[in-house]
């Protein structure tokens, strides 16, 4: 049987990072895509690594080309700096991935594309979130996004294009970088080691639907596997939280480490959801999927990450 090679594109960040090993259980070639040199996670893993421009039509013509599925993990902007610049982000990450869509499309392709859940379906009437929910986003990142899909099922219709989206709620966890714009646990917890105050938009912040990255990573690679062609699955733990409750939480652990952790409470900013909260059935009857992390024992791995092993 011929091995299955798989195109992780963005898979050298944070959620590519914990994606990749599980590619290689499955005995998947893999090859993954950045934008700057080999970061050590594709080293130690002796893989197959591209830099270039996702945006360039002859190097992912050739990627595609050796490739038999890709996940699309890539997205060029986060919340804040699409609400600064929402042209920029359409510029950045629609013509790319529709590009994509199209070439995908004509060689016969499998494509997962990691969408949003915390922002296509903007504020949500009831709780925890179905994925047939009415969505109605209120950023540019959200628009984008939902935007996205609805081109992935244009192309699934008119060109076959044999696809799967993916929903994830807010991912944490070890290895998660802070102060990117996303990432709400991470910033957290360096902004109290550095003995700064966190900055709550609101007088409790907004509620989240909190993905601990591993189980976040089984949900996508349970998608590719045994996800239905033309679905959508959001991933969450279906538990929702405040920044508030979070600090509560970190503020226990944190106090092992000798920190403490302030809030600074500001405006509501319009363009963030005010309740996100996932309902991930549809994966779980679909492929047995499971979230297996509980919120305190992922804040707990977390700060140990960032007081211990942080680089």
């Amino acid at each position: 049987m011929n091995q299955i090679k798989t195109l992780v594109i963005g898979g050298a960040g944070f959620i590519g990072s914990h994606i990749i090993p599980l590619l290689i259980e499955t005995g998947r070639g893999v090859t993954v895509m950045g934008r700057s040199k080999a970061p050590p996670l594709i080293q130690t893993h002796n893989l197959n690594y591209v830099s270039g421009d996702f945006g360039d039509y002859e190097f992912i013509c050739k990627l595609l080309d050796t490739h038999d599925e890709i996940i699309h993990l890539a997205y060029a902007t986060v919340p804040n700096t699409s609400f600064e610049n929402p042209l920029a982000d359409l510029q950045q990450n629609l013509t790319p991935t529709v590009q994509l869509f199209a070439e995908a499309a004509k060689r016969g392709r499998k494509v997962l594309l990691v969408s949003s859940g915390g922002t296509v379906y903007g504020e949500a009437v009831g709780f925890p979130i179905l994925e047939s929910h009415s969505k109605h986003p209120i950023s540019p990142y959200g628009l984008t996004k939902l935007t996205l899909e609805s081109y992935a099922y244009l192309y699934g219709i008119t060109h076959a294009l044999n696809f799967t989206v993916v929903r994830p709620a807010n991912a944490y966890g070890p290895g998660q970088k802070p102060f990117m714009g996303q990432g709400f646990i991470a910033t957290a917890i360096a902004t109290a080691k550095e003995g700064k105050a966190i900055k709550i938009f609101g007088r409790a912040g907004t509620v989240r639907d909190y993905i601990e990255v591993s189980d976040l990573a089984v949900g996508i690679v349970s998608a590719l596997l045994y996800g239905k062609a033309s679905e959508i699955y959001n991933i969450g733990s279906g538990i929702g939280l405040s920044n508030l409750e979070i600090i509560e939480k970190l503020s226990i652990i944190l106090k092992k480490y000798g920190a403490d952790i302030l809030a600074e409470h500001l405006p509501e900013r319009l363009f963030d959801v005010k309740v996100n909260i996932l309902d991930s059935s549809k994966l779980k009857l679909d492929t047995g999927w499971m979230p297996r992390v509980s919120i305190d024992n992922g804040i707990e791995k977390t700060v140990e990450w960032h007081f211990g092993n942080e680089k």
